[in-house]
C-alpha cells in the first residue's frame, strides 16, 4: 500500500527539526511548509487545505476554538527557549543575569525580535522593566518568515532575540547564549489535525511519532527539549 501524502504547515522555529524528524518517517510522505507563525495561523484559519498544523500551543488552542483544528487532537511536541545573538565578531554583552540583559537592551542601537509568542512575551518583559518606549524607538521588526538572525548578520539589527533553534545554525552571527532562567521564555510547540484533513488517523500517527521518546536526541541537537 502506498503511504499517504500529508500536508503539514509549521512556523520557522521548528523547520529544521521537522525536516530531520520527517526524514526517518516511513508511514507517510509529508510535504512540509514552514512560514512565519502568524502567517501560518492565518492561512489555517482561512480554510487553506492542510492535514497537520504545528505551531505554538497558544496558536493551536485558538485554532481549535475556532474549529480549524480538531478538538482533542493537540499533541505537545517540543519546548523551545529564547537566545540572544549579535553580529559575528561584534562586542559580546554580558547576558548572564536579568540586569545584564536589560543593560544590553538599553545599550543596543537597534533591536529585533520575532512577531510570534516569544516576541509578545519579550514586549511584556520590556513593559515590566519600564523601557518599552525606548525599545520601540529602535525596534526592527523582521518581515514574516525572515529570521531575526538574518538581520543581525547584515548589521541591520545589533541585538537579536529569537528561538535558539532559529539562531544556532545561521551564519554571520554569534549566539551569546540563552536568556537567563529568571526571564527565560519557553514556547511549547504543539501539533494538531487540521479540520480540512481527509486523513485524520494518518495525522494522529504522525503526531505520535513527532512526540515519541526516540526523538529527544534530535530535539536537543536543534536547541530544543522534548515537551
Amino acid at each position: 500500500m502506498t503511504p499517504p501524502t500529508l500536508r503539514l504547515i509549521s512556523s520557522m522555529a521548528t523547520r529544521l527539526l521537522l525536516s530531520d524528524l520527517l526524514a526517518s518517517y516511513a508511514d507517510a510522505t509529508v510535504a512540509l511548509e514552514s512560514v512565519g507563525g502568524v502567517d501560518a495561523a492565518k492561512r489555517v484559519a482561512a480554510g487553506e487545505a492542510f492535514d497537520a498544523v504545528l505551531l505554538g500551543s497558544d496558536a493551536i488552542d485558538k485554532l481549535i476554538a475556532g474549529g480549524h483544528v480538531l478538538a482533542g487532537s493537540r499533541v505537545d511536541v517540543v519546548r523551545s527557549g529564547v537566545a540572544v545573538a549579535v553580529r559575528a565578531g561584534a562586542a559580546r554583552p554580558d547576558i548572564a543575569s536579568e540586569d545584564g540583559v536589560k543593560a544590553a537592551v538599553l545599550a543596543a542601537r537597534t533591536l529585533g525580535y520575532s512577531t510570534g509568542p516569544s516576541g509578545v512575551a519579550l514586549a511584556h518583559l520590556f513593559e515590566r522593566w519600564g523601557i518599552a518606549d525606548a525599545v520601540n524607538a529602535k525596534l526592527v521588526t523582521p518581515p514574516p518568515g525572515t529570521p531575526v538572525g538574518a538581520l543581525v548578520a547584515t548589521g541591520e539589527v545589533e541585538l537579536g532575540f529569537q528561538q535558539l533553534s532559529e539562531l544556532m545554525h545561521l551564519p554571520g552571527i554569534d549566539v551569546l547564549g540563552p536568556l537567563p532562567d529568571a526571564i527565560q521564555i519557553t514556547t511549547i510547540f504543539s501539533g494538531g489535525v487540521a479540520a480540512t484533513s481527509h486523513q485524520p488517523d494518518a495525522v494522529r500517527a504522525l503526531l505520535v511519532h513527532l512526540a515519541s521518546p526516540g526523538t529527544a536526541a534530535t530535539k536537543r541537537a536543534h536547541g530544543m527539549d522534548a515537551a
